[in-house]
């Protein structure tokens, strides 16, 4: 739909989702395209990220957009008492579409009803980031050839990973059979197993990494994000809890692929770089693609 916002993974249907990676697929075998040469993209990140703000840059770049935004906050107006209801008026004037990352919950829904153009969240605090959602669907349908009857295993911060609780949300589209791997600390939100009750949908939590890793379809792994904790000694005793080295992918499904939003820590070991089931690299460049397509279908241009 033309000029719809994107800040929830569930504003996007099961069909546009499969419309979405259908268009990746074709970014994909042509990314350098000037359906943008007209437009303007505002790309405003009040929190710092390296990957999701360069793969949209470049997005846009590759389909002849201009782009205007900044990546800190601190040199903009905000800095000086600005709303953010006000900033977000302000820079509807000057562009198409609005990319916004922010460290608060809510902030990219709060934009989307004072905003003039359509907005697409990057990530609000530990609510939602539905972009790289679709990102990690574009993977997986690339890897697995199919969405449906998988099991996914989320591995890590299920508390706080935003990552993992749109990817959720996505996936229970498909029928998904879901492994929550984590301590008692950051174990998924019941809120999240109760949608899943809702739907009918499996779900095994376990504390053990290693129980059932041999069903596993995709291993999403996540990072321990000291950024979401108020006390530092809890996140020292969590920040290693799971590290996922190549001796352990031994006996584990041929075609099973490991993901990551990255950056990783300490949660993925350098051997697993080089295993035919390491597929985070690969998953960051799908960005451009993924991130192509929700722009060009959003402004209507594809």
């Amino acid at each position: 739909m033309k000029n719809k916002s994107l800040v929830s993974i569930n504003d996007f249907s099961r069909e546009e989702f499969l419309r979405i990676l259908e268009l990746a697929s074709e970014f994909e075998k042509k990314p350098t395209q000037d359906i943008l040469k007209d437009y303007v993209i505002a790309t405003l990140f009040f929190e710092p990220s390296t990957r999701t703000r360069l793969s949209f840059e470049t997005a846009v770049s590759r389909l002849g957009g201009k782009i205007v935004g900044f990546s800190d906050s601190s040199s903009t107006s905000t800095s000086k008492g600005e709303t953010l209801r006000d900033s977000i008026r302000i820079v509807s004037n000057y562009s198409d579409l609005i990319v916004m990352r922010h460290p608060l919950e809510g902030t990219a829904r709060l934009a989307s009803e004072v905003a003039s153009v359509p907005i697409v969240n990057a990530g609000d605090g530990a609510n939602q980031h539905p972009t790289q959602t679709l990102l990690d669907m574009y993977s997986i349908w690339k890897t697995q050839g199919t969405l449906d009857n998988l099991n996914l295993f989320l591995v890590g911060d299920l508390k706080y990973g935003r990552t993992v609780h749109s990817l959720l949300m996505a996936m229970s589209e498909f029928n998904t059979t879901f492994y929550f791997i984590a301590p008692e600390e950051l174990k998924m939100p019941d809120e999240y197993k109760l949608y899943l009750d809702k739907k009918g949908l499996k779900y095994v939590e376990s504390k053990d990494f290693n129980e059932h890793l041999h069903e596993a379809d995709i291993v999403y792994m996540t990072r321990v994000q000291q950024e979401r904790f108020t006390d530092p000694i809890e996140y020292e005793r969590v920040k290693n809890v799971y590290i996922l080295q190549r001796s352990m992918l031994e006996g584990t499904k041929e075609n099973m692929k490991v993901l990551h939003p990255l950056p990783r820590v300490n949660e993925i070991a350098l051997d697993v770089d080089d295993s035919p089931q390491a597929y985070y690299f690969q998953q960051a460049l799908n960005g451009v693609y993924t991130r192509q397509a929700i722009i060009s279908y959003i402004l209507g241009l594809k």
